[in-house]
């Protein structure tokens, strides 16, 4: 279960702090075809005009401003050891 803390409503509340008078809007909902990852793009009004910013969706279910690590493949000694 995902904490509240690590949603997409409180990254955005955190880094936008929308009002009803200027609520948040997402302008962009994409998923990377080579990748699969998932990033969506959001707008707010603030006093010197509108902002937008790229919100990342990580492999735990969080929501943060920068991408995930990109996985790479990988060996290890363990899957030789069976």
């Amino acid at each position: 279960m995902q904490n509240a803390e690590n949603s997409l409503h409180w990254a955005v509340d955190k880094w936008l702090a929308p009002t009803p008078a200027h609520p948040a809007r997402i302008v962009q909902l994409c998923r990377s075809h080579s990748t699969g990852m998932r990033f969506v793009r959001i707008e707010a009004w603030h006093a010197g005009g509108f902002i937008a910013i790229i919100f990342f969706r990580h492999d735990d279910g969080t929501w943060n401003v920068f991408p995930p690590e990109v996985r790479r493949p990988s060996m290890s000694a363990s899957r030789l050891a069976a």
